[in-house]
């Protein structure tokens, strides 16, 4: 048992925080920011361990990145009525940006990977990496495409872990996937849902 548990305890950990960070994120909570910075903070380890070398160095993103979601949920104000930030659709105009975005840090990524490292996943460690970038942005200013993104990021994940033999953590990101559609559909009706109420109250 403490063999077992000295190999797969990290990976352990990491998922059963990571179940608490998705659940949060469900349900809009600001708490979900607490476990994105402990998590990720734990997952450097796990992932230099297993050569994961570019999604080490995003866990370290993601851990700032946490951070930075934590205040924009709890500081930011709309203009107009100075509310918490509303769920909402990303506008179009950043359509064009974030797809730039997200092909210049993929290939950014993999030429680090290529580079410097002797990782054996380079293409789609550094495809994960550069999408998460964009999710967790999305994610900060509470769009609802940023579930979206966490699909397809989930889904690679799901199949790179089970490669690299992180079981665990393989069955966190299957179990992410199914949370992350069901998210989207949540998200979609509270957006709805605001939308209304906000035509109602300027029809007042």
């Amino acid at each position: 048992m403490s063999e077992f548990l000295a190999v797969h305890g990290l990976d352990m950990l990491t998922t059963i925080l990571g179940l608490f960070y998705i659940w949060l994120e469900y349900r809009a909570s600001i708490w979900l920011w607490l476990f994105g910075i402990v998590m990720p903070a734990l997952d450097v380890i796990l992932y230099w361990q297993h050569g994961l070398y570019g999604d080490a160095g995003m866990a370290v993103y993601y851990t700032i990145a946490g951070c930075y979601g934590f205040v924009v949920w709890r500081f930011t104000k709309t203009r107009h009525n100075q509310q918490p930030l509303p769920i909402s659709r990303m506008p179009k105009t950043r359509y064009l940006p974030v797809l730039l975005y997200f092909f210049i840090a993929w290939g950014a990524t993999y030429y680090v990977l290529v580079t410097w490292t002797n990782s054996t996943v380079p293409l789609l460690d550094s495809f994960t990496n550069a999408l998460s970038f964009v999710g967790l942005w999305a994610l900060a200013r509470k769009y609802l495409e940023q579930w979206i993104f966490w699909i397809v990021v989930d889904v690679v994940c799901t199949i790179l872990y089970i490669h690299k033999g992180i079981p665990f953590k393989a069955l966190l990101y299957g179990l992410y996937v199914v949370i992350a559609v069901c998210g989207y559909f949540k998200w979609r009706r509270m957006c709805i849902g605001l939308a209304a109420r906000a035509e109602v109250s300027r029809s007042l």
